[in-house]
């Protein structure tokens, strides 16, 4: 690659960081407004992975800080403040799995691949409320059905609006 195919035009990363932050925002509104408490643990199951494994798919790299931030701010807002930490690296975890999963080139790999991001998600959380928190086995166990029907979810939402979102140039 030359050092002018390299080269960013101020007006190229101005447009992606607006497109990551719009992204950003997207991910917390799918998060924090469309979701469905789970009164057993506490939390809830939402959206926001759909959009997350879709950000892998349109933004790359770009998606990671989307995706750890939005979920971020969806914590704060929704009063889990002592999830900011753990939720900011695990879904950008999630992020960067899924960038690896969308760029191969068979179908089934892809898919396998957004399932273990999800994947990164579910067991990320059962071992932050486990030992981190110090919740107990019991009460992780307990979040990894909600987390696992989120992921499910997520990848559905993502194999769903991904073939749409080709149609969009960035």
């Amino acid at each position: 690659m030359s050092d002018k195919q390299r080269e960013v035009r101020p007006a190229d990363a101005a447009a992606r960081l607006a497109i990551c932050g719009m992204m950003a925002a997207l991910i917390f509104v799918a998060t924090y407004f469309i979701k469905l408490p789970m009164s057993m643990t506490n939390g809830y199951v939402h959206l926001g992975d759909g959009f997350i494994l879709l950000a892998a798919s349109m933004l790359g790299w770009a998606a990671v800080p989307a995706a750890a931030v939005g979920s971020m701010l969806a914590d704060l807002m929704g009063g889990y403040a002592v999830y900011l930490l753990p939720t900011f690296l695990i879904k950008g975890a999630v992020a960067a799995v899924a960038v690896l999963a969308v760029r191969t080139k068979l179908s089934w790999l892809r898919v396998l691949g957004l399932i273990a991001a999800e994947a990164v998600m579910v067991g990320g959380y059962f071992l932050t409320e486990w030992l981190i928190l110090g919740y107990g086995l019991a009460a992780a166990g307990a979040g990894l059905l909600g987390n696992a029907v989120q992921g499910a979810s997520g990848v559905v939402i993502a194999l769903l609006l991904a073939p749409l979102m080709k149609r969009v140039r960035l």
